[in-house]
């Protein structure tokens, strides 16, 4: 039985920072969920400024052209293995 009002939230961090905290089964009614799938959704992004020295922004540079992407897409890529590897370390 849902009984409660979803608030008005001010941005998406304070959506999620309620959610964290709440559980939704006291809000939404999920007998009546169905199941559907967001094919062009992209996760929220933040730009963030980083400083790098020129040298190896030209690097990153020279094998992103090798790879045929943007040299932001692929240091993201590579990022994203880095973080991969150090979280799965044992």
């Amino acid at each position: 039985m849902v009984n409660k009002q979803i608030p008005k939230f001010k941005n998406e961090d304070d959506e999620r920072k309620f959610w964290e905290t709440h559980d939704s089964t006291e809000f939404i009614n999920w007998t009546h969920a169905k199941k559907i799938t967001f094919s062009k959704l992209k996760p929220s992004v933040k730009k963030i400024s980083l400083r790098l020295p020129e040298a190896m922004l030209e690097e990153l540079k020279l094998l992103a052209n090798k790879r045929d992407v943007p040299y932001q897409s692929l240091l993201k890529i590579f990022l994203a293995e880095r973080i991969e590897k150090e979280l799965h370390r044992v």
